[in-house]
């Protein structure tokens, strides 16, 4: 997922517009943690970036996204940058 979300709409006030962002991320990370795994993995990772736009968007976990979605809020900001690419990942275990 590559979008750029608005926040600002002439009806829809800003708390219900960030309510759709954070569902639509979480419908899309269910998603892709449904798929299958492809042979030797273990689970789905996320690359993520949230920005105000695509070149100044910064890394982030996966778990930070609502977070950094309400700093965005907070800021004022009128649209925010969100990228979530998935990859499929093995665990490492150490020994202890």
């Amino acid at each position: 997922m590559k979008k750029t979300f608005e926040l600002t709409h002439p009806k829809i006030k800003i708390e219900r517009m960030v309510e759709s962002v954070k569902h639509e991320v979480k419908k899309y990370l269910k998603r892709e943690r449904n798929k299958t795994l492809p042979e030797g993995a273990d689970y789905w990772d996320f690359d993520c970036k949230i920005g105000k736009s695509e070149t100044t968007a910064d890394v982030i976990h996966v778990t930070a996204i609502s977070q950094q979605v309400d700093t965005i809020v907070a800021e004022g900001l009128s649209s925010f940058y969100l990228e979530i690419l998935a990859k499929p990942a093995t665990r490492s275990f150490e020994e202890r």
